[in-house]
């Protein structure tokens, strides 16, 4: 027995990789665990072709099982730790609230969305990009309102992981990482350079090391609360949930780099 068919856009708000672009301390953590498994994956990335048949790419998971047991332990960490405070933050806060919350910390992510735009030569989602940047930081107080979705300007996410794909640099061997999630060695290197993009690296205040680590604690609560109901739909219906979250993983990826056009192709029954 198989559970309903997922296809990429039913990822569209699901994003396994926890954690996202800290800043001194966080960002310091983010950037040694990273540079640990890129110095691990980089002959692996470089090894790599440039173009690679879908079905290979389902059968890229040469650590399946190191990465079964990693994938357990980020589970349960999620199931006792981040679940609970995700569904208390919901119970507590109005969704208003929450929407407030969540405007903030994406227009806090849209200076690196807008390098990686320009470096895809994506001049329309850059000048979106940009404008919806402005518009929010300004009439949007800081990107708490999200002013330019009213004005009919579109939201979109982009990174250097993705940057890579499109200018054909294949993802690599499947890699989970405790309490990152998914990393193949691209997203690995993707993850370093979008550090170095975001212009709050290079800016320190008092106690700013304190807004690194509340930065990306709310980004984690913020995306694990958007998800509540979603992942506990694939675990339920999912007859092997690793693979599961593989496929789907590799489907948002594989959507980005091709600009959200439809995907046909539904997982495999497991």
């Amino acid at each position: 027995m198989s559970g309903p068919i997922f296809r990429a856009k039913d990822f569209k708000k699901l994003n396994v990789e926890h954690y996202r672009r800290p800043k001194m301390i966080a960002k310091s953590l983010r950037l040694i665990l990273c540079l640990g498994a890129l110095g691990i994956a980089a002959p692996m990335l470089a090894a790599c072709a440039t173009t690679t048949d879908s079905t290979n790419a389902n059968d890229n998971d040469p650590y399946e099982g190191a990465n079964r047991a990693i994938f357990h332990f980020n589970d349960q960490v999620d199931t006792h730790f981040a679940l609970p405070v995700a569904q208390a933050y919901v119970d507590v806060f109005p969704q208003p609230a929450r929407n407030g919350v969540h405007n903030f910390l994406s227009n806090l992510d849209r200076p690196i969305t807008f390098v990686n735009d320009v470096l895809q030569g994506q001049a329309t989602p850059a000048a979106q990009t940009f404008g919806r940047f402005t518009i929010n930081s300004t009439i949007g107080i800081g990107g708490l309102f999200d002013v330019a979705a009213d004005m009919g300007i579109p939201n979109h996410d982009s990174d250097f992981g993705q940057t890579l794909g499109i200018y054909g640099v294949d993802e690599g061997p499947y890699i989970v990482l405790p309490f990152l999630g998914p990393r193949p060695p691209r997203d690995i290197a993707g993850d370093v350079i979008d550090i170095f993009f975001d212009p709050l690296t290079y800016i320190t205040w008092r106690s700013s090391r304190w807004y690194s680590v509340g930065r990306e604690g709310m980004e984690l609560l913020d995306l694990r609360a958007a998800n509540i109901d979603t992942i506990a739909t694939i675990k339920k219906t999912s007859v092997d949930y690793y693979a599961t979250m593989r496929s789907l993983y590799r489907q948002h990826r594989n959507s980005l780099m091709h600009k959200d056009e439809p995907d046909t192709q539904p997982l495999p029954d497991f």
